[in-house]
């Protein structure tokens, strides 16, 4: 069960066996090659072990930010779709 209120969280996947289908993940928004932002209402475990299940990473970060990051150079519309977040 998700929660009413989201959270935005900072994916990070290293070596990942196969990709992080952002179709799979609502909310989910691709940064870098293996950098992402995603927006849930599920907890930071839920989000880790769903990543973890889909693309078999042999590294995988998974926080939760208080506020929304600053960064230049992303994906392109990355920093359009972070302000249309509220």
């Amino acid at each position: 069960m998700a929660d009413t209120q989201t959270e935005l969280y900072l994916v990070y996947l290293r070596d990942p066996e196969r990709s992080l289908n952002v179709s799979e993940f609502e909310g989910l928004r691709q940064l870098d090659d293996r950098l992402y932002l995603l927006q849930t209402g599920e907890s930071r475990s839920r989000v880790y072990h769903a990543v973890k299940r889909a693309c078999e990473p042999a590294g995988l970060l998974v926080a939760p930010l208080s506020e929304a990051p600053k960064f230049k150079g992303m994906a392109e519309g990355a920093l359009k779709w972070l302000r249309n977040l509220g």
